[in-house]
């Protein structure tokens, strides 16, 4: 949460670069800059082609992981668990935060200048920590679910009903969209008479304050106060969540606490990350000899991490998720298959059967009720395959 940052003076002497020869003076407000320059890493001309590279690669994990893990949870029958739920929501989160200035990053490095609209700017603002903000909040609310199926398992289901749920994820998104509302308005009240260089790779909220030609001190003091509303109510829900989680846990058997813990494990895992992250970041703006571009470079691992992180995560801490995905890898590539070459395929069938006549292709029902109609070979070694390879050989 890049709002926690320390507002560095504004620089007097700092260029004002424009697209244009005009005057600047054609907004809504007089003296307003119409847009402004993300200057991003430019200074790293030398090796934009391998950060582009790495951060394209990074973006299509990103929506990729994601994407799965929704389509997954959301077709599945056999994950219709709350936990799902709010993961394909923390999945939907993070795609939206990524987008929010991944693709922004990437055109600076095909462009000469990046530029941004003055309202575009202030937008990506606020969805950036809107975003932000929401995704912990899921992370509260995923705490919140894994409390009530360790310390209230009988009432599980009668507490967390889908309505409940729906109601949690609104409340996430409801408190994502109020904090960041205060901060964005005073900025946008703003005057920003030049320069208009963003020294970052997005519109960060302490890099664009230092851009206003006037006091900021009391913009900084609401910053600084919403975003310690944002992180130290999830984080204290969250830590209280698993303080009783822990000290349920300590009353169980091995067994049932080694299971207990198995269930959130994930969940705790990602939290520490994200936690982890935003302390890092929040050291690395309070010492003064870091450059702007190490800056830029720890602020993009920090907003892309976490999304690149929680789809791996899930998927190796829990078998359900990964038979699911095998069960989807399985469902289609049968059909894949056939679609793509059928002559090929049943002339592959018809090899098998020549090498090995005991197969037994007939299609799954007819092998139930009439077990010696048109069978091929006999004896208990027959070989059953997929009830679709029955249509190859016709």
């Amino acid at each position: 949460m890049e709002l926690l940052m320390s507002e560095k003076p504004r620089d007097e002497h700092q260029p004002f670069l424009s697209l244009r020869s005009s005057s600047i003076n054609d907004t809504g407000k007089d003296g307003d800059v119409p847009f402004f320059i993300i200057k991003g890493l430019a200074n790293l001309s030398d090796n934009q082609t391998v950060f582009f590279t790495i951060l394209l690669l990074v973006y299509v994990t990103i929506l990729g992981g994601n994407t799965l893990i929704i389509f997954v949870t959301q077709t599945d029958p056999k994950l219709s668990s709350p936990m799902y739920f709010f993961l394909s929501n923390l999945s939907f989160v993070d795609m939206l935060f990524t987008t929010s200035i991944m693709p922004n990053m990437l055109a600076g490095f095909l462009m000469d200048q990046l530029t941004i609209s003055f309202p575009g700017c202030f937008l990506q603002m606020y969805f950036f920590i809107q975003l932000s903000v929401t995704g912990r909040a899921i992370l509260t609310v995923m705490a919140y679910d894994r409390y009530v199926a360790i310390c209230n398992p009988l009432r599980y289901t009668a507490i967390m009903t889908r309505p409940v749920q729906v109601l949690l994820v609104v409340g996430a998104w409801g408190f994502g969209a109020f904090c960041p509302v205060p901060a964005t308005a005073m900025a946008l009240q703003q005057s920003y008479c030049g320069p208009n260089v963003i020294q970052h790779g997005w519109c960060d909220p302490s890099s664009v304050r230092r851009l206003v030609c006037g006091d900021t001190s009391t913009d900084n003091v609401v910053s600084l106060a919403f975003a310690l509303v944002a992180l130290l109510t999830t984080g204290v829900l969250i830590l209280t969540s698993y303080v009783i989680i822990f000290v349920a846990m300590s009353r169980m058997g091995v067994a049932q606490r080694l299971k207990a813990l198995g269930t959130c494990a994930a969940h705790l895992i990602v939290v520490s990350f994200s936690y982890s992250a935003v302390s890092f970041i929040y050291i690395s703006y309070r010492v003064g000899n870091v450059s702007p571009e190490v800056r830029i470079i720890v602020s993009v691992l920090y907003s892309a991490l976490m999304p690149f992180l929680n789809p791996i995560i899930y998927s190796l801490r829990n078998k359900e998720l990964q038979e699911a995905i095998r069960r989807i890898g399985t469902r289609f590539r049968p059909a894949v298959v056939t679609a793509e070459s059928p002559g090929l395929q049943r002339a592959e069938v018809n090899l098998l059967l020549q090498r090995a006549p005991h197969l037994d292709i007939r299609p799954r029902a007819v092998r139930t009720w009439f077990p010696r109609l048109g069978r091929r070979g006999t004896g208990s070694g027959t070989l059953e395959l997929s009830q679709r390879s029955s249509t190859w050989g016709s």
